[in-house]
């Protein structure tokens, strides 16, 4: 039975590919003949006139009085405050570029060794004045330093920055 089954089956796929063979021969295609140019004269030669030139048309966005729209709507002015007069050396630099390198202290308070861009350091305690906004210096730990700065914001409001100096794993200890 399995075997009259299997080649019912081998049959039933056989007979798609099983047909009448075409034995005509293939139509032949008719293939245009070549062109021969006939002579040329002087007269039929042409000589090339101006090529015409493609001009590409440009266009450019005239604002007239309006707002470019690439451009952002919220502009944020960020000012670098001018160097006050008799304003000491750390009062002359961001807290973005200051390094703190090391933290000592005494029975009453801690004090903090900071390196400024000019390749200089200098000492610091709580209390004293620090950075281009003003800043304070909050609190000295055995490890961070941390600098309260007022600094205004895009409505021009006022509002404290803590900024926070981390002394590096292995150095102070």
């Amino acid at each position: 039975m399995k075997r009259i089954t299997c080649s019912l089956i081998m049959l039933f796929l056989l007979i798609p590919f099983v047909g009448c063979e075409n034995k005509q021969p293939p139509a032949k295609k008719p293939v245009a003949e070549k062109v021969v140019p006939a002579p040329e004269t002087k007269k039929d030669i042409k000589q090339p006139e101006e090529t015409a030139k493609v001009e590409q048309e440009v266009y450019a966005y005239d604002a007239k009085g309006r707002r470019d729209p690439f451009l952002t709507l919220v502009k944020i002015a960020q000012q670098k405050p001018e160097r006050k007069k008799g304003a000491t050396p750390v009062e002359s630099y961001g807290l973005d570029v200051i390094r703190l390198l090391a933290i000592a202290w005494d029975k009453e308070k801690f004090y903090a060794l900071i390196m400024l861009p000019d390749k200089k350091s200098y000492t610091i305690k709580e209390g004293m004045a620090l950075g281009l906004y003003g800043g304070k210096v909050e609190k000295i730990t055995k490890d961070t330093v941390v600098i309260r700065e007022y600094i205004k914001d895009y409505r021009g409001n006022l509002k404290s920055k803590d900024t926070i100096l981390k002394l590096r794993e292995g150095e102070g200890e």
